[in-house]
């Protein structure tokens, strides 16, 4: 089964602010505080994004091939109130790629940061993990069931819905 993720990650007082100056943008909850704003087409065409119009072609995007250009500047401004991370993922049959930056205090501050298919994630981590420990969360030692969570990823509830529709119908 794939797993495929877009969005922004934050706080969710954080993201509820952000997600105040773009209407169309929806909101689901995260587990440790954080919150996601799946990048559903509505948001993205909210924030710019035109289909064929060579979007997030600059270094301010930091690769997001779907973030539209002026993007990188938005995320900076939010991030004056904390960080938030971009983050997607694209899985199936086991291999696939992830990306994730984080833009903190108005600059990106860490990343973009990228998985090659195939290869395995190194000792600190894949970059979503590397993105949320950024963030503030952490690995929980064990949960209430007697299991363990085995990254960031796993912790704050990312493999709860296998699809970016699947988080926006969620909001």
């Amino acid at each position: 089964m794939p797993y495929e993720l877009q969005a922004l990650i934050g706080s969710a007082e954080l993201l509820a602010v952000a997600a105040a100056e773009v209407p169309v943008a929806r909101l689901a909850p995260l587990s440790q505080g954080l919150a996601l704003i799946p990048a559903t087409p509505a948001f993205l065409a909210a924030l710019g994004y035109q289909v064929g119009g060579g979007e997030g072609a600059s270094g301010e995007t930091a690769g997001f091939d779907w973030l539209p250009d002026g993007s990188g500047r938005r995320l900076a401004a939010w991030s004056k109130a904390g960080p938030i991370a971009c983050v997607e993922a694209c899985f199936f049959g086991g291999s696939g790629t992830q990306r994730a930056a984080v833009w903190a205090d108005g600059r990106l501050a860490l990343g973009p940061l990228t998985s090659a298919e195939f290869a395995p994630f190194p000792p600190e981590g894949s970059p979503i993990s590397r993105a949320l420990r950024h963030l503030g969360a952490r690995v929980e030692s064990a949960r209430a069931d007697g299991t363990r969570d085995v990254d960031e990823f796993e912790a704050v509830g990312l493999p709860a819905h296998r699809s970016t529709a699947r988080w926006a119908a969620l909001a």
